[in-house]
């Protein structure tokens, strides 16, 4: 039988419903978004999780200090920061391997987080988030790496789980 701490299911609940009040869409993706996300409540716990394990990363320094590297800017991802001792093969949610920011004015803005698992541990999109929702990608940006982007901070129109977000703007 699983116990359950009250604390981490309060902050869960709490940065959902942060979250989803965050959301803004445009009038022509409203309706598609809310059929793309309709997640089953194993996945959206799922996500509260990851949410609540990278709300602090909305503090840049934060992120810097747990050793997350910039390794490029990605169309429609954004500037990608990645901590290569994470990278291993295990999908585990609350740890993503990449974390995804915009720059707005003078400071980095967290849109997004990656979780990426090497194409050497399986040959098979590995098992993510609960159901077929998420999106994994097989030789990301050309590295030989499963990916999967979840836009947990900025609300993409294509998707949850889409591999680029229309709102992330042009690398600089």
């Amino acid at each position: 039988m699983k116990s359950f701490l009250p604390l981490p299911i309060f902050l869960a609940i709490c940065c959902l419903i942060i979250g989803s009040s965050l959301i803004t869409t445009s009038s022509t993706s409203a309706a598609a978004s809310a059929t793309v996300d309709a997640f089953s409540p194993a996945t959206n716990r799922e996500l509260a999780r990851a949410r609540a394990a990278t709300a602090k990363y909305h503090d840049f320094d934060r992120a810097d200090d747990d050793g997350y590297d910039f390794l490029q800017c990605v169309p429609g991802e954004g500037l990608e920061y990645v901590n290569w001792s994470l990278v291993d093969c295990t999908f585990d949610i609350e740890h993503p391997e990449a974390l995804h920011y915009i720059e707005e004015g003078n400071r980095l803005r967290l849109v997004g987080v990656e979780y990426v698992v090497p194409v050497a541990c399986t040959a098979m999109a590995p098992e993510g988030f609960t159901g077929d929702d998420d999106e994994w990608e097989f030789e990301a940006e050309g590295l030989p790496i499963w990916a999967v982007r979840a836009a947990i901070w900025l609300h993409n129109p294509e998707g949850m789980f889409a591999e680029h977000n229309p709102r992330i703007p042009p690398c600089p």
